[in-house]
């Protein structure tokens, strides 16, 4: 470990595995199995796993067994299990199932609003406002995603300051924290920068900040070095690399949780993580899914 300036202290892990990760697998897996999972990710020191969504089951079949996973779910001391919620229909199942924190999926971009909301750019506000005004009047913490933040597949290069007028109207809503996403992972260090920066120049703290950050070009990890420098103390990962993007050719989905783990110890920023326990984990899971995890460091420490 060789400590380096310029980074926070620690780091928060935001684990999507068991909902972002597993919603792209083929092979859909036994609510039983995925209970085990999450409570193998608890064991870890992990502290934030988002468990499911409560989308269409018809669209993403993989999380049909929203309610039951919930129900059958062993819910830890200081672990925090958010579920994602497309609309006031998910809201109405996540306050029956008793959840506390729940995440907002937006578009900074207009194809894919409407691609995978069937909302206009503007018009995915006037879908959110309510969701986020009813969740936090039930005393639920609102975070807010936004996808295609520096590439889209339809529509190239995205401009920050779209994404930044959309992220701020999120915020402005009354969401807790705003998740950057890189959907198609096409991201370089330089962009993250200046978009980072470009938050700040507009007033956002950044501790209101998270990154989301897919490995298409390799470049997950470089991304979050930037991000941290920047200030950003929060970033999103997916135990064995879990996941694909649909919309680029040979992605490899998000950022491995294991190699985040790696390169933060290797920095002296602390996680809480024991990574031994996480490769382990998702060396186990690979075994569920029928495939070698793509996360390098599983690759190199389970052999």
């Amino acid at each position: 470990m060789v400590p380096a300036e310029g980074l926070p202290a620690e780091v928060t892990i935001w684990e999507v595995g068991a909902r972002d990760g597993l919603q792209n697998e083929s092979a859909v897996l036994p609510v039983d199995v995925k209970l085990e999972f999450l409570d193998r990710l608890a064991d870890t020191g992990l502290t934030i796993l988002e468990a499911t969504s409560f989308v269409s089951p018809k669209w993403v079949p993989q999380l049909a067994d929203a309610e039951q996973l919930l129900a059958g779910l062993t819910r830890r001391d200081g672990v925090r299990y958010p579920v994602l919620v497309p609309n006031e229909r998910g809201l109405d199942r996540a306050l029956a199932a008793g959840v506390r924190h729940i995440a907002i999926f937006g578009s900074a971009t207009e194809t894919f609003a409407k691609r995978n909301l069937n909302r206009t750019l503007d018009d995915q506000f006037s879908m959110f406002e309510p969701v986020v005004a009813r969740a936090r009047a039930e005393g639920l913490a609102v975070r807010a995603y936004v996808s295609m933040c520096f590439g889209d597949p339809w529509e190239g290069a995205v401009a920050a300051d779209q994404v930044i007028t959309v992220g701020r109207r999120l915020l402005d809503l009354g969401c807790d924290q705003l998740s950057l996403g890189d959907t198609i992972g096409v991201a370089t260090a330089g962009q993250v920068e200046a978009l980072l920066a470009g938050f700040v120049a507009a007033g956002t703290p950044i501790d209101a900040l998270a990154v989301h950050f897919h490995d298409t070009y390799g470049q997950a990890l470089a991304n979050t070095l930037v991000a941290l420098r920047s200030g950003v103390s929060c970033v999103d990962s997916s135990a064995g690399g879990l996941g694909g993007c649909p919309y680029a050719e040979s992605a490899t989905g998000n950022l491995a949780t294991e190699d985040l783990v790696w390169m933060l110890d290797g920095l002296g920023v602390r996680t809480g993580v024991d990574l031994d326990k996480l490769v382990e984990t998702s060396a186990w899971l690979a075994g569920r899914l029928g495939r070698p995890s793509p996360s390098r460091v599983v690759r190199a420490l389970a052999g």
